[in-house]
């Protein structure tokens, strides 16, 4: 049982469909439930690009079941965060995407990024931040005893996992919960509540016309 925790907003009907980026760096399940998402018509958006970082990872796979274009950006083959996040900028930008989702993407992004989608990039955090910030966040609770933890969809700014939250879901932590137990619940959270939240952030801030 989860309980979901949603600031006093609701996504408004759009006859126009937000063009989505998506990052990811591995197995690719929140990429995958994002296009779930949207081929059952709970999320008015076109994933334009796939983008991820890691050669081996299966979310290419995903990516290519599914039809949507992907774009292999190898974070080794770059100089810097910065060069990264501008090669991201300008694949992004010649598909016409508008928001972007960070869907397990396991880089820190830099002001160049932010800057280019000012409040239009969207994380995926496995705690109900603000606890438990950082890439270990469900062990973190597992060390901590915590008897709640969940999940958390922020807009992305410079301070990790410090974004305006959108949505959150709440998770029972069980007396005898692995981390991996953990998180596999936690994820079921997490498929749920990413597309609620692009459909909150983009009814709260539409593009100019």
């Amino acid at each position: 049982m989860s309980s979901l925790i949603v600031p006093d907003r609701s996504p408004t009907e759009s006859s126009t469909p937000i063009a989505l980026g998506v990052l990811a760096s591995g197995n690719g399940s929140n990429f995958e439930a994002l296009a779930q998402a949207i081929a059952a018509g709970q999320l008015q958006a076109e994933i334009r690009l796939l983008i991820y970082n890691n050669p081996e990872a299966y979310v290419r796979q995903r990516a290519e079941r599914l039809g949507i274009p992907a774009l292999l950006l190898d974070h080794r083959q770059f100089a810097s965060r910065e060069d990264l996040d501008a090669a991201i900028i300008a694949a992004f930008r010649d598909r016409g995407v508008e928001w972007i989702a960070m869907a397990g993407w396991m880089r820190l992004v830099t002001e160049t990024l932010i800057q280019a989608f000012p409040e239009r990039i969207i994380n995926i955090h496995p705690s109900l931040l603000p606890s438990f910030k950082g890439i270990r966040a469900v062990e973190q609770a597992i060390a901590a005893k915590v008897r709640i933890s969940g999940c958390t969809a922020h807009l992305v700014t410079l301070d990790v996992d410090s974004g305006p939250i959108l949505v959150q879901a709440a998770v029972p932590v069980l007396a005898d919960d692995t981390v991996d137990s953990l998180q596999q619940r936690i994820q079921v959270e997490e498929h749920k509540i990413l597309p609620l939240a692009i459909a909150l952030a983009a009814a709260r801030s539409p593009l100019p016309v």
